[in-house]
């Protein structure tokens, strides 16, 4: 069982830039590959990036490619989600997510633990 809490969403001007954070419970954190994904107002969830179990490998949703930096720290039981330049169209909640490491995946369906997301809201 995990349990994960994200923290660090906030209004934010376009351009600027925030940091998620996500904290996890348990002992075990480096045995799962985590994501993030996002949920626009009346819009699905999408995937936005993930990482393995050891931060060795990062993939990225097309939206967010070279803005979006997804990075973890095993001994804090964290991960994190560093956003820049920052656009309008990237309000949503953010939501993190964990799975048993099997493979770096966008699917939804496969990420079993989810936290209970945080907003983030870019004015234009």
């Amino acid at each position: 069982q995990v349990q994960l809490v994200e923290s660090g969403g906030r209004l934010v001007q376009a351009g600027g830039s925030l940091r998620l954070s996500c904290v996890a419970s348990g002992r075990t954190f480096s045995s799962y590959d985590m994501g993030w994904f996002r949920q626009a107002p009346g819009k699905e969830r999408k995937f936005a990036a993930g990482i393995n179990w050891s931060g060795g490998q990062t993939y990225y949703g097309d939206s967010v490619k070279g803005r979006f930096t997804i990075s973890r720290d095993n001994a804090r039981n964290t991960v994190y989600l560093q956003m820049n330049s920052l656009e309008p169209e990237d309000t949503a909640v953010y939501y993190c997510a964990a799975r048993a490491a099997g493979g770096l995946t966008p699917a939804i369906g496969l990420y079993r633990y989810w936290g209970q997301g945080t907003q983030v809201t870019v004015s234009s």
